[in-house]
């Protein structure tokens, strides 16, 4: 239902326009909002106009109203003045309360709808009857971007967000959990990935700036119709996951750049477990120091050569050559060869993947 602060500044702004009085009244007789503090109306007779067969009633200077929710009764509205126009300003003011009562309940009932469409709760034919109903375009390019905040801050990011992106130019904003903010984006037809990588990337700028805000942006595939919105969610909900398990140092992530991580992401996990054994055995790459990990992080960045790495990382070649052998001896795997390295590498993927199991236990 719509707030009483809506109808109070609606209220307001006729009064000063018209200089009637108007005051609202829920069925019960309890007054919603007013211009004025004496409206010498009891409940009773809110109660009894309610219950009547008629839409308006006149009392002297004074003007009873009904306001209808579509076929069902929602408020009684109270108009008086001096001038011969009380009635007519009356009239005008139940207008404009209908007109915001369908306009607020059509955005709620966008949400909710959006809501059950991202979590696959609608059957395909009412997916068509209710986009339809709410006009909502059913053949378009949208792709889902998700981002992450802090709880404290949902609702300054949901206004940050909200003026950047609207329902006029087909962008939806919701959300289905407390964690994070779900952005439905409408796209051109010839959108290209660096296109969509800059709406992540504006995002993350504007919640900076304007907000004071870190956030993570993850985002899923172009889809063309309304009904395969929720598997862009879906895409957009594991590049979140994967992002924060293998690319941490990321704020913005986009599925279609996952890699070797959505591979791993998916993987049981007592085969996940059963890999690291066979490859560390007792070590394992969690008790590594951190200078060596970070040795092996530079290696892999510049594709294992050995000078490139060593420069970068102001050392020696011979004690590059010497932290490499010692991985050798404990694992068997020379990172110098092509194949042990990518076997290093992903295991150190799984590796990381098996904390983050564990962490969220």
């Amino acid at each position: 239902m719509i707030s009483s602060q809506i109808i109070q500044t609606s209220l307001d702004e006729l009064r000063a326009i018209t200089k009637v009085d108007l005051t609202v009244f829920d069925l019960l007789g309890d007054e919603v909002a007013s211009t004025t503090t004496h409206t010498d109306i009891t409940k009773d007779l809110i109660r009894g106009f309610a219950g009547s067969p008629a839409d308006s009633q006149v009392m002297g200077g004074k003007h009873l109203l009904k306001i209808w929710d579509e076929e069902e009764l929602a408020y009684i509205l109270l108009a008086k003045g001096m001038n011969d126009d009380v009635y007519m300003v009356g009239k005008i003011a139940v207008c404009q309360i209908q007109n915001l009562i369908i306009a607020y309940k059509e955005r709620f009932d966008r949400n909710n709808f959006f809501q059950n469409l991202l979590l696959d709760n609608m059957l395909l034919v009412d997916i068509f009857n209710r986009s339809k109903k709410l006009h909502i375009e059913p053949t378009c390019p949208r792709a889902v971007y998700l981002i992450e905040t802090a709880k404290e801050k949902d609702g300054i990011a949901t206004e940050v967000l909200k003026g950047m992106f609207s329902s006029q130019m087909g962008d939806y904003i919701t959300s289905v959990d407390e964690d994070n903010i779900i952005l439905i984006k409408s796209l051109e037809g010839n959108t290209t990935p660096e296109a969509m990588e800059e709406v992540a990337q504006t995002i993350v700028a504007s919640m900076n700036t304007e907000a004071m805000i870190n956030v993570t942006v993850a985002y899923g595939q172009v889809v063309q119709e309304l009904k395969d919105v929720s598997k862009s969610y879906k895409e957009a909900k594991m590049a979140h996951d994967v992002g924060k398990i293998f690319y941490a140092e990321k704020n913005v992530v986009a599925y279609n750049t996952l890699g070797i991580g959505r591979l791993i992401y998916q993987l049981p996990v007592n085969l996940c477990r059963l890999f690291i054994d066979e490859i560390f055995g007792k070590e394992l790459p969690s008790e590594l120091d951190e200078v060596t990990l970070n040795t092996l992080n530079k290696f892999f960045e510049n594709n294992l050569n050995v000078s490139e790495t060593s420069r970068q990382l102001f050392v020696h070649r011979n004690t590059l050559v010497y932290r490499i052998e010692k991985i050798q001896k404990s694992t068997g795997l020379d990172l110098r060869n092509f194949d042990d390295a990518l076997t290093f590498k992903i295991a150190l993927m799984v590796s990381n993947y098996m904390n983050y199991l564990d962490n969220k236990e």
